[in-house]
């Protein structure tokens, strides 16, 4: 039996970056949250997480993000949603 985690980190990276610099591509994120399950399924049948602006439906098993409003708009062509363990505190 799994069990949903109560929270994500979710990074808002772009797509395309010619030269990170050496810098992982979570260091490269425009934007962060920690989302906290909310209880409820998504239309996508996966759990809802919702946080800092962010509301999820993320496959807990994969960390894969189902759908994603960001400020209640759809995310912007050109950024890639990543999803990561929230970090205790």
């Amino acid at each position: 039996m799994s069990t949903v985690p109560k929270r994500f980190e979710i990074l808002l990276v772009p797509e395309h970056v010619e030269d990170r610099g050496g810098a992982a591509v979570a260091d490269s994120a425009v934007r962060t949250a920690v989302v906290e399950a909310t209880g409820h399924r998504g239309e996508s049948g996966y759990p809802i997480y919702e946080g800092h602006g962010m509301r999820a439906d993320i496959d807990p098993d994969t960390g894969t993000v189902e759908a994603l409003l960001v400020d209640g708009r759809e995310l912007d062509y050109g950024l890639t949603a990543l999803v990561r363990p929230a970090a205790r505190g």
